[in-house]
């Protein structure tokens, strides 16, 4: 990506770099973010159908979109009892901006609207290497194997999950886990 000319344009980012509320996120938004890269979230391999976000949040940087965290409300079923989730997921950072702050500003802004809508929980999968990066923003290893609908039936979902309690410090209740839709 260093022969890319739009890294050297994007390396500056404002003193105080300012999250938005997108209309929209498109294919053509995350090139912008993740260049030419075909599968930048490293979950293409998996062949699991994902579920769209609804609410996305980004950072733009010289009229370029650098960063993006996204959100959907997801019903999940812990030990027989359904509960509506926020489904956090496609947080990325251009490359060059990486280790900046960027996937913590964004991945607040879409929880905090998350709670304010009334949701209790972040719950999102991830590679098991991008775990780090959200205990430093407070997100905890779920335990316990979550199955997920995919076209073909339920499957047990490949990747890790975490979750965040959202406003009160409550913590993930008990019991077996099923989101009763695709990943996010």
């Amino acid at each position: 990506m260093q022969d890319d000319p739009r890294a050297e344009e994007t390396h500056t980012l404002p003193p105080s770099p300012q999250v938005v509320a997108l209309q929209d996120y498109t294919p053509a938004d995350l090139r912008d973010i993740a260049g030419d890269d075909r599968d930048p979230f490293e979950v293409s391999a998996l062949g699991l159908t994902w579920r769209p976000k609804e609410q996305h949040f980004g950072i733009r940087a010289n009229n370029r979109l650098v960063a993006h965290a996204g959100w959907v409300a997801v019903p999940v079923s812990v030990a027989g009892t359904t509960l509506q989730v926020a489904g956090l997921g496609g947080v990325i950072v251009a490359p060059e901006l990486q280790g900046r702050g960027l996937a913590r500003l964004v991945v607040s802004a879409a929880m905090a609207q998350a709670s304010a809508q009334g949701l209790e929980f972040g719950l999102l999968f991830c590679r098991p290497d991008r775990m780090p990066v959200y205990r430093t923003m407070g997100w905890t290893s779920l335990s316990t194997d979550i199955t997920v609908e995919q076209p073909g039936g339920d499957l047990a979902m490949p990747l890790p999950a975490m979750w965040t309690s959202l406003g009160t410090a409550v913590p993930w209740p008990p019991g077996a886990v099923r989101l009763l839709s695709p990943p996010m």
